[in-house]
């Protein structure tokens, strides 16, 4: 891992309350990025494209496949979330009603992975791509944990 993402390990990714890894270039998967910030008013999600050279080692790191993108991962206190979990995880932060998705938590694997896998498998199809991730403005890059990478 170059100096740069060993830093941003270890300094900002560790002590970022929540941190989201999403395909930047999945019109579903901005939607859903677009979503949190609306919902995070205390600020408290950081963010990496998937497509980054932070994104792949995140999800190398955290065992997944790193070229073709099956899921959303949100670190929280260093632990990894994938799939529902992630959302669920992620979501809940918002607090209010949106506590309730941790019950997600409860539910068997085998019967809420399934449906995300299907539709992460068909997203581009059935949601759009975009033709290259889309730049965040200025002071939203700020809240990017891989924004002096490139």
């Amino acid at each position: 891992m170059p100096t740069d993402l060993q830093t941003i390990w270890q300094s900002e990714l560790q002590s970022a309350p929540y941190v989201m890894v999403y395909d930047g270039e999945c019109v579903m998967c901005d939607g859903f990025f677009h979503f949190v910030l609306k919902r995070d008013r205390s600020q408290q999600v950081r963010f990496v494209i998937g497509q980054s050279p932070l994104g792949q080692q995140l999800f190398k790191r955290a065992g997944l496949p790193h070229e073709n993108f099956t899921t959303i991962l949100v670190f929280r206190e260093g632990k990894a979330y994938t799939k529902v979990e992630a959302l669920a995880e992620l979501v809940s932060s918002f607090g209010g009603l949106w506590r309730l998705a941790r019950l997600t938590h409860w539910v068997p694997h085998v019967l809420k992975d399934p449906l995300y896998s299907l539709i992460a498998h068909n997203r581009y199809r059935l949601f759009g791509r975009y033709d290259q991730c889309v730049v965040p403005d200025e002071a939203l890059r700020a809240r990017f944990l891989d924004r002096g990478i490139g």
